[in-house]
């Protein structure tokens, strides 16, 4: 994947001026969706960090136990390690090769994912003169993804604390948000030329409604997320089957709300199957919403009467960003195509 981008970027493409509109698009849509879909798989692997216990499978950082490349056996490291990271402020510290590895993997895809970020700002340069806004879009992106390097390195010096696991992945989900918004703006020229006049009056208005309960229910589950950290904890990571009595009342809560977000779904995914035609973008896009809606809510089902299976939590996660994130694209997709709703309009006049 890295290498179809790689072998596309030249600097002379990126900065030269007789590059045509619809190349400078073309890239530019092609290394962001690229990105999006590598952000959206870091989450899914910090999740699998967070739900495994791995967080603190490297008790330093950037290292990992004072090395660029960590250890494969305890017999690498030194004998009074325990002492070390004790002093530290890491009492606890076990060399754990499965859990030191797959936290070790996951920073690498975050240095890989800023290496495409870096590509995507690249990429953008070209809109300074066409739409300066793609630009600061992704620049913005830039900057946060340095941001979230250093939460990163906060996350481990606070020993894991939950709220700032929260904070760690919250700025994941804007990242993506940004991303979304600055490549729709980017193709809104192609966007314009959907024809959304079919769809009711008020669609734009419950889709506005959905994002904001997703928005309402992501908060809970990460209120619940950091209640389960404390679960865990108390636990050991063992017998998972009695977490559930532990949960607190907002868990219910979430549990519930999600009935009112599957009707609210599947109203918006039944308009734009039922008014927009086959192959439509946007009806394309609602189909998989509606997928996405089901999957999450059978994941959360799956957590809740399963004993809460450690493979699970990072998969109910992604899909409850992915859900947001395909909103937010209806939502953007929308606002560029009201003037054909407009004309579609005035020709039925």
């Amino acid at each position: 994947m890295n290498d179809t981008v790689s072998s596309d970027f030249n600097p002379q493409n990126v900065f030269h001026s007789n590059a045509t509109d619809s190349a400078i698009s073309k890239r530019f849509r092609r290394i962001g969706l690229i990105t999006i879909a590598a952000v959206y798989f870091l989450i899914l692997v910090g999740g699998i960090v967070r739900a495994s216990g791995a967080g603190m499978g490297c008790p330093d950082w950037p290292t990992c136990f004072g090395r660029w490349i960590p250890p494969t056996d305890e017999s690498q490291l030194p004998p009074n390690y325990h002492e070390i990271y004790a002093e530290r402020g890491y009492a606890d510290t076990e060399f754990n090769p499965l859990k030191t590895w797959t936290e070790y993997v996951n920073r690498l895809i975050g240095v890989s994912i800023g290496v495409l970020i870096l590509l995507t700002l690249l990429y953008s340069i070209p809109y300074l003169k066409r739409d300066r806004a793609v630009f600061l879009l992704a620049l913005s992106v830039f900057l946060l993804v340095g941001f979230q390097g250093w939460l990163g390195s906060a996350v481990v010096a606070s020993n894991l604390r939950p709220v700032m696991i929260t904070a760690h992945m919250v700025t994941a989900f804007v990242i993506v948000c940004l991303l979304i918004y600055a490549i729709a703006r980017s193709q809104q020229d192609t966007i314009r030329r959907l024809d959304t006049g079919a769809l009711p009056p008020r669609f734009k208005t419950v889709l506005a409604v959905a994002m904001g309960m997703t928005l309402l229910q992501i908060t809970m589950g990460t209120q619940i997320r950091e209640s389960v950290d404390v679960i865990a904890t108390t636990f050991d990571q063992a017998e998972r089957h009695l977490w559930r009595e532990e949960f607190p009342i907002i868990f219910y809560i979430h549990r519930s709300f999600s009935s009112v977000i599957l009707f609210t779904n599947l109203w918006l995914v039944w308009n734009l199957a039922r008014r927009l035609e086959r192959g439509h973008l946007l009806r394309s896009f609602g189909l998989a919403l509606g997928a996405l809606v089901v999957a999450a809510i059978g994941t959360g089902v799956t957590l809740d009467r399963l004993g809460f299976p450690a493979f699970v939590q990072p998969i109910h996660l992604v899909l409850a960003n992915l859900i947001f994130g395909t909103q937010f694209f209806l939502f953007i997709a929308l606002r560029y195509s009201e003037n054909p709703r407009v004309t579609a309009a005035a020709r039925v006049d």
